[in-house]
Formats: C-alpha cells, structure tokens, sequence
C-alpha cells in the first residue's frame, strides 16, 4: 500500500473551503475530472456520513461511500469499487484553520490490485497521478474561493464583511 498526500492552504474561510472540497461535484473544474455525481444522499448532509459518490476522473472510475463527516474539519471515505481495479485503505481530507487561510490535507492509501506488479505500479505510475489529480482539485477549489465573483460573496450569496 502505499499513501498519498496533497496539501495546501488557501486563503478562505474553513466552512467554504470544506464546503467546496466536500462537494465532490464541483471537482469537474479540474482538467483531470470528467464526472462526479453524487447517487446517494449522506445521512445528515448530501455528501455526509453514508453518501456515495461516483466519479469519472482521468485515472479510472471510482465508486466511494463517505465514512466520516465532521463540518468543517473532516471527511473520510473509501472507494468501494474502481476501475482499474485497486485496493483502497483509507482517504480523508482534513481542513485546519490557519494564517493566511485554510490548511487542507487530503490523503488516501491504496495500491493497484494486480499480483506481483500492483505495488511497483502503484509506486512508479498510480502514485504521482493521484497526487497530481489531488492537487489539481485543491488548486480548483482555491481559484473558485479565491477569484471573483466567489471570493466576494460567502457560501449564501451574501456580501463578505470587509
């Protein structure tokens, strides 16, 4: 098995970087992302506790259910189906309120479900692009908060206090 990390701090509000991050739909502006749909309400939020997600991204399909769903400093899930074929731990993303912003930790642990070559593939191939599709969403979560008109109004259309 092996983890991925992707990190980064943007400079908005925990809520709507959590918001925004936990709303897998909007995952579609990275350049990576073909589809996300959510096919299953979470049991206190759309995408909360019980959700499930399925996405289409430039890597293969995956079919996650969220496992933990704590606003706004955590979500966890795992992918219960992929395809390529995987084996998949844990993911999480973790938002911590920080200077300049919002710290977002997204990591996950998994690895290719092939005998013998899986964890080389998982090392040399998998693992540098999930950690760049990673990046590519939280760098499309921090232009959306970051630029207008977003970065003028708060997560109901409301001016932001100066």
């Amino acid at each position: 098995m092996e983890t991925m990390t992707a990190e980064r701090v943007i400079d908005a509000p925990i809520h709507d970087v959590f918001t925004w991050l936990t709303t897998t739909t909007n995952y579609t502006r990275s350049p990576l992302v073909l589809r996300c749909r959510l096919t299953r309400r979470g049991e206190n939020a759309p995408f909360g506790v019980g959700a499930l997600r399925s996405h289409l991204w430039m890597i293969g399909w995956l079919r996650e259910r969220v496992t933990r769903y704590e606003a706004p400093y955590t979500t966890e899930y795992v992918v219960e189906r992929s395809m390529p074929p995987s084996r998949h731990e844990f993911g999480s993303m973790t938002f911590t309120e920080v200077d300049g912003g919002t710290r977002v930790t997204w990591t996950t642990r998994a690895e290719m479900a092939m005998p013998v070559v899986g964890p080389f593939l998982t090392r040399v191939v998998v693992r540098p692009m999930i950690t760049r599709s990673f990046d590519s969403i939280v760098r499309s979560a921090e232009a959306a908060l970051t630029q207008p008109p977003y970065a003028e109004r708060d997560m109901i259309g409301h001016q932001r206090a100066a």
